[in-house]
């Protein structure tokens, strides 16, 4: 019998919807559960280790943002978020909460697949690495170490425990220390969005990276420098 390739959860109250990603995605050979409400995703999001959340954004009671709020406080769990058309500020807000992709509604089944599979390409260690091979493609700094090969961070020696935003942020400024990026260059180039006018997002997670860091090695999240009134920059301090 074939491997899984992984284990989702699909969060939507509407069932048709649910029902249609389950059999689609269950065509790719994925493990699919489902929560209808935010409060059921929450519970089974923390209980059980996912390879990815499909989260509605727009729900009863507790909404997918608030979801993901909650979750990004526990977990790194990869979650693209379901968003009706329009819904420009909310999917800014899903930015800022965590989110790491997005899908507009109403979407082509076929489209969701891909972008799964995309993400957990980003995501997953194991399908970077090859254990008879020397990783070629690593960032070696004083204190931080990126591996992108199994998309892996440690500092100090201590893996870092991070989304993939998050993972290719880091990654993104790390490959050019000293240069000075501004917001709107990095919501180009790691969100691949543009966003008019509200730029929270990239704050919000330099700062979630920052601590991330922080945790393990102060030296570490001080190389994430913010020039004020520009952006931020990647910085090696001497030893």
């Amino acid at each position: 019998m074939e491997q899984p390739l992984g284990k989702i959860l699909v969060v939507d109250d509407e069932e048709r919807i649910r029902r249609l990603l389950k059999i689609y995605l269950e065509r790719e050979n994925y493990i699919i559960e489902e929560a209808e409400d935010g409060k059921e995703a929450l519970e089974k999001a923390i209980e059980t280790n996912y390879d990815c959340i499909l989260l509605d954004l727009m729900m009863p009671g507790m909404d997918g943002i608030e979801v993901c709020q909650e979750l990004r406080t526990k977990k790194s769990t990869p979650v693209i978020m379901l968003t009706a058309k329009g819904e420009e500020t909310n999917r800014v807000e899903g930015f800022e909460a965590g989110t790491d992709d997005y899908i507009v509604k109403p979407f082509s089944p076929r489209e969701v697949v891909l972008r799964v599979k995309a993400l957990l390409r980003r995501s997953t260690p194991s399908s970077f690495m090859n254990t008879e091979t020397k990783s070629k493609d690593l960032i070696v700094y004083p204190h931080l170490t990126i591996d992108n090969d199994a998309h892996r961070v440690t500092a100090d020696g201590v893996e870092v425990n991070l989304t993939p935003k998050e993972y290719e942020l880091l990654y993104f400024l790390a490959k050019a220390p000293d240069k000075v990026f501004d917001r709107e260059h990095l919501l180009k180039e790691v969100w691949h969005y543009e966003f008019f006018g509200d730029l929270r997002t990239v704050d919000t997670h330099v700062k979630r990276l920052r601590e991330k860091l922080n945790r393990v090695s102060e030296q570490a999240a001080k190389m994430i420098l913010t020039v004020w009134g520009v952006g931020y920059k990647f910085e090696v301090t001497e030893e």
